[in-house]
């Protein structure tokens, strides 16, 4: 089932038409979602209150690389976004790759744009490709106080020899 989640975005396209025949709500949410952990659930099942579903931009491993800087991603594309998939807040993955979202939010036309607590309204990166097309950006989760840099940094520090 979690790996029937994880879609290309031709049939993403498809699966969003039919959604929104019924009427349902889009929200987008994205991201590395390089070593999954509780801020990353804490974000998504907040995204998922702002519509009826909930797809997830994860950024593919050169995307990662060009973000993040070299030694990551620590996990591949397709294992982050199995990862993401499992969560039962997600109804599809796709990976994108680019820096940002915004030719995903052109591609897919999202109702909602749905960012982390790390940013506001007006720092928002794809703010103007979500004005574009309808859409509205919100911030959602808990304050942005985990990280995976973070997380990598404890690891390395307590396992030091």
């Amino acid at each position: 089932m979690t790996e029937s989640k994880i879609v290309s975005l031709e049939e993403l396209h498809r699966l969003l038409a039919q959604h929104r025949e019924r009427g349902r709500r889009v929200v987008l949410a994205n991201g590395c979602f390089d070593l999954l952990h509780v801020g990353h659930v804490r974000y998504l099942e907040a995204a998922k209150r702002e519509g009826d579903l909930l797809v997830v931009g994860v950024n593919s491993d050169a995307s990662v690389a060009t973000l993040k800087g070299s030694g990551q991603p620590l996990l591949p594309a397709a294992a982050r976004a199995q990862l993401v998939a499992a969560l039962a807040a997600v109804d599809y993955v796709v990976i994108f790759d680019s820096p940002t979202v915004a030719g995903l939010i052109e591609a897919l036309r999202p109702d909602v744009h749905a960012k982390g607590t790390d940013y506001t309204p007006e720092t928002v990166p794809e703010r103007e490709a979500v004005r574009a097309v309808g859409g509205q950006v919100t911030i959602v989760g808990d304050p942005k106080q985990h990280s995976t840099r973070d997380l990598l940094a404890t690891v390395r520090e307590r396992f030091r020899r």
